[in-house]
């Protein structure tokens, strides 16, 4: 590991460090466009491999893929850049600063990414920011999805073979503190994505001294306003939370697991809950769910027989869900805490007086909060956005686009490339003194 970090950062500061911010967004996007035809051979691996890894169907891997490898071609990197840098070229040599004098970022000399496996395509989003801001790299695949980082590296470096020297994939058992220490200790920034289990143990291995980005375990959730629930809004409404649902089997940070809808609607709540039921079984049809693990199967058992639980108390809970069960809808009538569901196609649809209490009530589990869908007229789309934001939410979406976030997206609310970076600065007071020793200066001069 010390080998590899010292071969990687060299390369870095070799071949990265020559290369433009624009021809990295070149680079990138040419490898992006890449992955989008359908026939070329790196697409094919993609779509032959990911489903027999993951066990998601190959029509949603094939969909999901193409969908979230756009948000990468060269005018969304652009927009990416422009999100963090009011002036990108920060990221090549020394710009004018505001206040006066000159500023420049500086990247990593070495980045170290743990990549997880629960959501296919996951380490473009950070293997695109390391480049960006020009840093050598080394990923530790996820056990569970090796694929597609390997594919995209071999890619990456396919276009532009230098890039070789600067670019590491590699893996390691997990669980254990090497070889990850020995490689902490000579990296400037680790970054990583995983349950809150190995975020902690990550974290016990990285030095003090070293900048440890941690993206955690995260709750995803929905709010549906009375003025989206019409004859005409409400079915499509439900299509597109089905979507939500659907896309990664809720194993994304941005899944929602809570639906809250609005009482007063054309449509009740209730009735929104039979619109999302009928539109997940049509999904089934569509893409089926993976078999789940012994583990997977007793935590979606659990749930679903608290739900018929609730259900034959009496109190107006009600279980819609596919007798295989493939999909699952719980709806309560009543206010309820935020809970994760367990994934799998499993939400809890709550009826709410009003979505701005539902928004307040939040507030206890700011640490785990990130994206809401929210359908809502404008001026209240904003008033619910101020709760959501006091409450912790990070992200706010339309339903239907929970699982796809928008290029330059804040990731957790904070910064993709700002984050990765140190500003160095030339102050005023250097440049005039540079120019009293410059060989046209005059000595009389104040």
């Amino acid at each position: 590991m010390r080998a590899l970090a010292a071969h990687v950062r060299e390369g870095a500061r070799r071949e990265l460090q020559a290369l433009r911010v624009s021809e990295i967004v070149a680079l990138i996007d040419r490898a992006v466009m890449r992955l989008l035809d359908a026939d070329d051979p790196a697409r094919r691996e993609l779509d032959e491999l990911l489903p027999r890894v993951t066990g998601y169907d190959p029509q949603m891997v094939r969909l999901g893929l193409g969908a979230y490898l756009q948000a990468f071609r060269a005018p969304q990197l652009h927009r990416f850049v422009a999100e963090d840098f009011a002036n990108p070229k920060v990221l090549d040599e020394f710009q004018p600063a505001r206040k006066g004098g000159f500023v420049r970022a500086i990247g990593p000399a070495l980045l170290v990414h743990h990549w997880a496996g629960n959501v296919p395509g996951l380490p473009l989003w950070s293997l695109a920011s390391g480049l960006l801001v020009k840093a050598g790299s080394v990923g530790k695949l996820p056990s569970a999805e090796p694929v597609f980082a390997s594919v995209v590296a071999r890619l990456l470096c396919e276009l532009h073979p230098p890039l070789a020297d600067a670019l590491a994939v590699t893996w390691w058992p997990g669980g254990e503190p090497e070889p990850a220490s020995t490689l902490h200790a000579q990296a400037d920034t680790v970054l990583a994505y995983g349950g809150d289990a190995a975020i902690a143990q990550l974290r016990q291995q990285v030095p003090a001294g070293t900048r440890f980005l941690p993206y955690g375990h995260k709750l995803g959730l929905s709010l549906v306003a009375r003025c989206a629930l019409d004859a005409h809004r409400g079915p499509p409404l439900a299509r597109a939370a089905a979507l939500d649902v659907v896309r990664w089997e809720q194993q994304g940070c941005y899944s929602p697991h809570v639906i809250y809808v609005e009482r007063g609607g054309a449509v009740a709540p209730r009735d929104f809950a039979q619109y999302l039921a009928a539109e997940l079984a049509q999904l089934a049809q569509r893409f089926a769910r993976r078999p789940l693990s012994l583990e997977e199967s007793a935590a979606l058992a659990g749930w679903r027989h608290a739900a018929e639980a609730r259900a034959w108390g009496g109190e107006g809970d009600e279980l819609f869900a596919a007798d295989d069960g493939a999909w699952a809808v719980a709806f309560s009538p009543r206010a309820r805490p935020l809970a994760p569901t367990p994934g799998w196609r499993c939400v809890q649809v709550v009826a709410v007086d009003a979505l701005e209490a539902a928004a307040d009530a939040l507030a206890p589990h700011a640490g785990v909060l990130q994206s809401a869908g929210v359908a809502a007229a404008p001026a209240r789309l904003f008033a619910l956005a101020e709760r959501l934001a006091s409450a912790g939410v990070t992200r706010i979406a339309a339903l239907g686009a929970l699982a796809l976030p928008e290029a330059g997206w804040h990731h957790d609310g904070r910064f993709n490339l700002l984050d990765l970076v140190r500003m160095v600065e030339i102050e005023a007071s250097a440049e005039r003194a540079a120019d009293r020793l410059a060989p046209y200066a005059q000595e009389d001069a104040p």
